[in-house]
């Protein structure tokens, strides 16, 4: 057997496909096609780190050493060790050598040379930081962490996988004696690329205050044990178990069925619940579901109470897809009604705001309503397309009070609509059109604004999640695009703009506008099904 030698992404994944990767015995499994969007998205990151770190070279002229990323990997370690020996004063591409005594392979987009050795900086493709204050930065080009000062501008956007991602670059570089010898700490550059975010890898920064570093340690020596026995052919360290990765995970096509074989209970309850009920004699939804829901749990459960969690695997065991937790559903209803579903293209910008205006006549035309900028966001042009959004949004809100008439609008987890509807505002303060924050702020905390993922969540449980196009499929209502979906939307959008540097495809534009109303649609299709007589034939928790 040769040395097992993992990377960084194995920190952050799920235990089974560690296993799966390392196991020779799935060589030659066939796995579930690769995701376009997932592919567009490793290829638009490979994009960002060659064009940010091409920026950072042309800062920096002088000591700069670049290693060929493409280079076979021998020549890459070959070359960064060249560059590291000769003290390099920045060195791009680097692929450190393998750490074979504890299992590591990897290297980062910059390492930085300081007086006391070189720290890693890596470059990644999403936002780093948020209004706030107390991150440490420098201003790009400057990749020295002794300039790091608080910034009163950003606080440190949550990504726990960067973090771990510069701990096993700082353990790389120690072991091949190259790390700063008295502090860990490295630097993240996002898709901004306007700061460096410094991190101190020991400082207590993640839950039960523990360090980076340990965290690291203990995740991957886990890791590496379970990949070691999966190579060796020992007894598995990790057995398959539904998680969240699960759906776009290539080896899905392995796992569920072996999971539909067993009827694991993480086909109903996920992650550490799944875990706690095994270790208590609870492995099946058959066993789960034979108990009595009024005992006290086998295990504490956090993603459910226990009632629901015996409910859903009673449902699931009967084919129930879903089932009412509640003996009478109530949905806020309106005399004026507008569903509203905006779309993103990534962290970027809000390029579409749809609305569908149904209820009492208010001289407005009822339907859907389209508000677009079709310029490449980040853009100026979103500020007029949101302004329009919000005046006419505005007017049927003022018609509908003129009138004596409440109004409801709908949206299908506001987290993502409240996001950009407040930082739009924010964005693009004092442009024609664009309200105050403090306008748009009122009325996302008002009863006027109803989350209808949030209704969902307190009236059913779903055997196969709560989705909007699980539900609203429940509902009656489908897409017309076949295709439809999140992650679909993001490649369709980039042709519609022609980001690739093509000519804008006019129908790619007229595709998305289709499933903006289809998805308006859906929530109108959703709350009408709750509020109306097909809720007697959804089953209660307790007929079950």
């Amino acid at each position: 057997m040769g040395e097992v030698l993992l990377d960084a992404g194995v920190l952050t994944r799920c235990r089974r496909r560690v296993h799966l990767e390392n196991d020779p015995a799935y060589v030659d499994v066939e796995l579930a096609p690769p995701n376009p969007a997932t592919e567009q998205r490793i290829a638009d990151a490979v994009e960002h780190r060659a064009d940010v770190t091409e920026r950072l070279r042309a800062g920096h002229p002088d000591g700069w050493v670049s290693v060929p990323v493409d280079a076979p990997p021998r020549e890459r370690v070959a070359a960064t060790v060249d560059a590291l020996a000769a003290r390099a004063p920045y060195i791009s591409g680097g692929l450190l050598p393998a750490d074979t005594e504890g299992g590591r392979r990897g290297g980062a987009e910059v390492l930085v040379r300081t007086d006391g050795g070189y720290v890693p900086v890596i470059v990644v493709r999403h936002r780093i930081s948020d209004p706030g204050t107390g991150a440490m930065t420098t201003t790009l080009p400057d990749l020295n962490p002794a300039n790091a000062r608080e910034d009163a501008d950003r606080k440190v956007r949550s990504h726990p996988r960067d973090q771990l991602r510069l701990a096993h670059v700082r353990e790389l570089l120690r072991t091949a004696g190259y790390a700063e010898p008295d502090v860990a700490r490295g630097g993240v550059i996002g898709l901004d690329a306007d700061v460096v975010l410094w991190f101190d890898l020991d400082a207590p920064t993640f839950p039960g205050e523990r360090s980076a570093m340990v965290e690291y340690a203990e995740r991957f020596a886990d890791r590496h044990a379970v990949a070691v026995a999966a190579a060796t052919g020992a007894e598995p360290l990790a057995q398959p178990s539904r998680v969240v990765e699960c759906k776009q995970c290539p080896w899905w096509t392995v796992c569920e069925p072996a999971l539909l074989d067993t009827r694991d209970v993480s086909l109903v309850v996920r992650g550490d619940d799944a875990l706690n009920l095994r270790e208590r004699g609870v492995a099946t939804v058959d066993q789960l579901a034979a108990l009595d829901p009024a005992d006290e749990p086998p295990a504490p459960l956090t993603g459910m109470s226990f009632e629901h969690a015996v409910a859903l695997a009673r449902a699931w065991r009967g084919g129930v897809s879903v089932v009412r937790k509640v003996p009478e559903v109530v949905v806020p209803r309106g005399d004026v009604e507008v569903d509203v579903d905006m779309e993103s293209f990534a962290d970027h910008g809000a390029y579409l705001w749809g609305a569908l205006l149904s209820g009492a006549d208010i001289g407005l035309p009822r339907g859907y309503q389209a508000f677009a900028t079709w310029e490449p966001v980040p853009t100026d042009d979103e500020a007029r397309s949101f302004a329009e959004f919000w005046t006419w949004f505005s007017e049927v809100r003022a018609r509908a009070s003129r009138r004596g008439l409440t109004f409801r609008a709908y949206c299908y987890n506001a987290l993502a609509e409240n996001r950009w509807l407040l930082s739009s505002a924010t964005r693009f303060a004092g442009k024609p059109g664009v309200p105050e924050v403090d306008e748009v702020r009122a009325f996302v905390d008002s009863d006027e604004w109803v989350d209808l993922f949030q209704s969902v969540s307190d009236t059913f449980l779903s055997t196969a999640g709560k989705g909007l196009k699980v539900l609203a499929r429940q509902a009656g209502h489908d897409w017309d695009d076949p295709d439809a979906s999140g992650e679909a939307s993001m490649r369709w959008y980039r042709e519609a703009v022609g980001m690739d540097g093509s000519a804008p495809a006019l129908a790619q534009r007229e595709r998305l506008l289709r499933y903006n109303e289809d998805d308006v649609r859906a929530t109108y299709a959703l709350r009408a099904w709750m509020s109306g007589p097909a809720m007697a034939d959804v089953p209660y928790i307790g007929e079950l």
